[in-house]
């Protein structure tokens, strides 16, 4: 089969990933590629075939498991409200079970007691524990007297 036939295959396979993105068709159209390549070097059909097969056989068995174990994983970075998990504050405003307020990296926030059997008083250092909308759930960094 000419080399052309085979780039038009990958091609074709390409746009098909493009629009499933099922990990699949882009290895084969890998695979196809490498079929070009041999096709190109004057292999006849059976080598190409072959060419093909373990081509396509490597890239399902070796690098879809992988690249899916990648895209599974969480990012690195948080973005947004979620940034501010684990930073540390301090508080401005006495900070109980229902109301109060911090400093976070240079802004005032409303926060509430990550325990809520606790009162922190007014300067003291806390944790960011979680975000619930626009109110910041806070844990003392040391124990309160």
């Amino acid at each position: 089969m000419p080399w052309f036939v085979w780039l038009l295959a990958a091609a074709a396979l390409g746009v098909a990933e493009f629009l499933t993105l099922t990990l699949v068709l882009g290895l084969l159209a890998g695979a196809a590629l490498v079929a070009a390549v041999v096709a190109g070097a004057g292999v006849g059909l059976l080598g190409q075939l072959l060419a093909l097969a373990a081509a396509a056989a490597a890239g399902l068995v070796v690098v879809r498991p992988v690249a899916l174990r990648h895209m599974a994983q969480q990012p690195l970075m948080h973005e947004g409200s979620d940034a501010l998990i684990g930073k540390r504050a301090e508080v401005v405003q006495e900070v109980t079970a229902t109301r109060g307020l911090i400093k976070l990296s240079g802004e005032e926030w409303s926060a509430r007691a990550f325990d809520e059997s606790l009162v922190i008083p007014v300067g003291a250092l806390v944790d960011v524990m979680e975000i619930e909308g626009a109110t910041a759930l806070v844990y003392p960094r040391e124990l309160l007297p």
